[in-house]
């Protein structure tokens, strides 16, 4: 590979890091938001365990986002580049749930638009979601990334619809049920609605997932195309 073409792979990786670390943030600091989807009409989908069936955070938009684009880097510049962008969307968290929790303690003034009570009803809750978001984000990106990397090197770099979706699949449960779990411990959502937003969640990124897969194999062929790469053939950055 030229210089020239590891430089643009290196500028689409931190571009590829930039969106991870964006989508992730962003689902930390709306989740409080609740809405509901009918796939099947206004009335068909009805309820399941106390909850409409797809009655789900808004937070959790932006967050497939990011499994898609760990399967994207760990199909084209491996394992270790992957868990290098989870490690980084840790510490952005970090760093973003610090600049509101000073951002909460600092008082407003009489004529901010925005006063000090409904800044806290809106963000107060960042801490703990953003404490729930990490723990889930942690287990579930490190699983998706094991399992990816566990069905390529079985399938020797073919069947990329396989390990996209089992090793997704599996790590977008595991992620539902964390991040639920913590908030009605935390007492952020009534333990009533834990069914029914668990079912809810996890079958809306499986849809999502098996949705994204012509566009994880739109990109990895453009990928293969440009810079030449073989099947099962990654991209060294160093």
């Amino acid at each position: 590979m030229t210089i020239k073409d590891k430089l643009l792979a290196q500028r689409i990786y931190m571009l590829l890091g930039a969106l991870f670390i964006t989508s992730l943030v962003v689902s930390n600091l709306i989740f409080q938001k609740f809405f509901y989807w009918h796939p099947f009409g206004s009335e068909a989908s009805g309820e399941i365990f106390g909850a409409n069936l797809f009655e789900i955070s808004v937070g959790i938009l932006p967050y497939p986002i990011t499994f898609l684009i760990t399967d994207l880097i760990s199909e084209i510049y491996g394992k270790k580049r992957a868990n290098d962008v989870v490690v980084f969307g840790i510490f952005a968290s970090i760093f973003s749930l610090l600049i509101i929790l000073v951002a909460d303690t600092v008082p407003a003034t009489s004529w901010s638009y925005v006063k000090d009570d409904m800044f806290h009803t809106v963000f107060g809750n960042t801490i703990i979601a953003v404490f729930a978001s990490m723990m889930a984000y942690l287990l579930a990106q490190f699983i998706d990334i094991r399992i990816y990397h566990f069905w390529k090197r079985l399938t020797k770099g073919k069947h990329l619809w396989l390990r996209n979706n089992f090793s997704t699949f599996l790590s977008q449960l595991v992620d539902t049920l964390t991040i639920l779990l913590l908030l009605c411990y935390f007492e952020i959502i009534e333990w009533n609605k834990f069914k029914g937003l668990l079912v809810a969640g996890f079958l809306f990124k499986v849809i999502i997932a098996a949705l994204d897969t012509p566009f994880l194999y739109l990109c990895v062929y453009l990928f293969r195309k440009r810079f030449k790469l073989k099947v099962n053939e990654e991209i060294d950055l160093l």
